[in-house]
């Protein structure tokens, strides 16, 4: 079973993570939605991230605005691929903020970071990760990707 974890900071942050909730279902790729504070959970951020992989998750997407700790403190933890998804949320400068703080980890700790509340990109890098390995996910990618080419050669069509 495929199964990719959507964690966030705050429930503030959903509006954003559900747009890889989303696209993982429309994938038909199971996914475990939870909150996972890095400043206000932190005994439940180690618990998560050192056992995400024994509970058959097998990529992680988290997003967190401001200081952003969340990605980076649980791939710290964590063998697994961890998706960072900067959140501009109430307090943010802009979103830098948080861009910047999953952006610029350290060596041997990395975080792929999408855009500024891109879960939606999160969310296809996730299945693009276990479509590596799970051919049923990869083609349900490309045809994603043919639908994606369809319908900017349908919008063009109309454009004069």
């Amino acid at each position: 079973m495929n199964k990719v974890a959507v964690i966030m900071g705050s429930k503030s942050d959903l509006p954003v993570m559900q747009d890889a909730i989303d696209i993982l279902k429309e994938f038909k790729i199971e996914v475990e939605v939870d909150i996972v504070s890095a400043h206000r959970t932190p005994e439940k951020l180690f618990d998560f991230s050192k056992n995400a992989h024994s509970r058959g998750i097998n990529v992680i997407i988290a997003g967190a605005g401001g200081a952003a700790h969340l990605p980076g403190m649980v791939a710290s933890l964590s063998p697994l691929p961890v998706i960072g998804v900067p959140v501009k949320s109430s307090n943010s400068i802009d979103g830098w903020d948080s861009i910047l703080s999953i952006l610029q980890m350290p060596g041997g700790v990395p975080v792929a970071t999408v855009a500024l509340n891109g879960a939606k990109n999160a969310g296809i890098l996730a299945a693009q990760i276990i479509g590596v390995s799970n051919e049923e996910v990869r083609k349900t990618i490309i045809d994603y990707k043919e639908s994606l080419k369809i319908k900017v050669i349908e919008s063009s069509k109309n454009l004069g």
